[in-house]
């Protein structure tokens, strides 16, 4: 035990401490996921408005996603890429068509399975953050050449997956028990009715964790139940079962057996609230049939049923692996990046039917981008990529950011800025202004994004402002 760290003594550590103990019994601990204890002041919201999150484990290739397609930039990069460079014939039905064109005649296309992202960005309703990644505070080549990182802090553990889904997610490495969009929901707690159902995923990440926000799980299924409470009998007995619930959640006189039953008790009345609402919130909205779309298929119905659910602001999170491309990138990216724009093109879709495209925001994230370098095969771990943005309130048809120079060769001055080896991009823009930018729309106030994104306050000038302008 921490005796000399009274922080750790907090009701939300010994909650964290009872799941883990609980583990070697029945499904029971899952409780403790789903509490939210505590009361957290903030905006107060009039309207409603999600954030969603989708995050792409194994560091998605960002240069086979967001592909340069002017002639200059394309002729670099197939000779840089050689055997893993995307056909630019295949390229034209996926041309992104901004409303401001970028410097220099540069211009990009997506994947060629990106059919459906291509179209939201051309319609306006999705934009395109470029060379965005993990910093501590801005970072020149030469500042990270240095090796002086009192002077230049660096991101830890850098091109390390665990570390890097970490820091992505929440400003710090693999251990760390907060993420942002947990913070978000911190704040958010006092505006809704059910402050458990603030914070909801399908899919693990510190991202969702908050000081009193916990992370909701629900599953495609909808609410995760208490097995072996969930089910009508036990040991084929309805008796057993009801008396096994009774014991479970029923007031106890000592404090720890106490409130362990309660927040037994509270989940399993949560996961009734949720089966009741899913039930009266079905789309039309047609989603594909793979793991992503029936994520973001089972987030638009907890969306829809908002009401019931008794919330203003909600955070979610859904995932997808399998983007750590070492070996056969072009046969295994095309088939990641058909879900990933079939269910973000069917989630806006989604949203639009309920009437809603404006107050609902997913974007992209992802442990890293990848070297523009090619292994023979596939692509190593990197740092800065591009990321989407989709929604109603996005200020689309844009790119944000700055367009990186295609190169592996470091020539020029220009160059020699955003690249550290093996076309590994030094971002240009930080995850805490990518974090900002969304959080600013979702409701966050300036004075309390420094709580949020502890690194923020290292940004805010001309060249790395603290709002990128991708939202209304």
């Amino acid at each position: 035990m921490n005796f000399i760290k009274p922080d750790l003594h907090s009701r939300r550590a010994f909650l964290r401490r009872t799941a883990q103990l609980g583990l070697a019994g029945t499904a029971t601990p899952f409780a403790l996921n789903l509490a939210a204890i505590g009361e957290a002041a903030a905006f107060t919201a009039t309207d409603y408005k999600a954030l969603v999150c989708v995050f792409l484990y194994g560091g998605n290739d960002y240069a086979n996603t967001v592909i340069t397609y002017d002639d200059d930039s394309y002729k670099k990069y197939a000779a840089i890429r050689t055997s893993i460079a995307e056909k630019k014939a295949d390229l034209a039905a996926t041309l992104l068509s901004p409303t401001t064109a970028l410097p220099g005649g540069r211009q990009y296309a997506l994947h060629p399975a990106m059919t459906g992202m291509a179209g939201l960005f051309n319609a306006g309703k999705a934009a395109v953050q470029l060379n965005v990644g993990p910093l501590v505070a801005p970072l020149t080549r030469a500042q990270y050449s240095s090796g002086d990182r009192l002077k230049y802090p660096l991101p830890p553990k850098l091109f390390s997956h665990n570390d890097q889904q970490s820091v992505w997610q929440s400003d710090s490495a693999e251990g760390s028990t907060v993420g942002w969009g947990g913070h978000m929901g911190d704040l958010a707690m006092s505006s809704n009715t059910t402050s458990q159902f603030t914070c909801m995923s399908l899919g693990g990440g510190v991202f969702m964790s908050g000081e009193t926000a916990l992370d909701y799980r629900v599953s495609t299924a909808g609410a995760v139940r208490i097995e072996p409470i969930g089910a009508s009998t036990l040991y084929r007995s309805s008796a057993v079962r009801n008396a096994l619930a009774s014991l479970i959640q029923e007031s106890r006189t000592h404090v720890l057996e106490n409130e362990y039953n309660r927040v037994t008790k509270r989940s399993v009345e949560s996961a009734e609230v949720i089966s009741a609402a899913l039930a009266n919130a079905t789309l039309t909205t047609a989603f594909a049939g793979d793991g992503l779309s029936a994520q973001l298929q089972t987030v638009a119905r907890l969306i829809k049923a908002r009401s019931a659910l008794g919330v203003k602001r909600q955070v979610f999170l859904v995932t997808l692996g399998g983007f750590d491309v070492h070996d056969g990138l072009m046969t295994r990216q095309p088939a990641l990046l058909t879900k990933v724009s079939a269910a973000m093109t069917a989630f806006y879709n989604a949203t639009v039917e309920m009437g809603i495209a404006e107050q609902v925001t997913a974007f992209t994230a992802s442990d890293f981008g990848r070297t523009l370098t090619s292994n023979g095969d596939g692509s190593d771990h990197g740092w800065g990529g591009h990321h989407f943005v989709v929604g109603g309130a996005v200020n689309g048809k844009a790119f944000y950011g700055k367009a990186p120079p295609v190169s592996v060769t470091n020539t020029s001055a220009a160059e020699d800025q955003w690249h550290v080896g093996a076309g590994r991009l030094l971002p240009s823009t930080s995850v805490d202004q990518y974090a900002a930018t969304l959080a600013k729309w979702f409701g966050v106030s300036a004075s309390e994004l420094p709580a949020v994104l502890p690194n923020l306050g290292n940004f805010g000038n001309a060249d790395y402002p603290t709002d990128l302008g991708f939202m209304a």
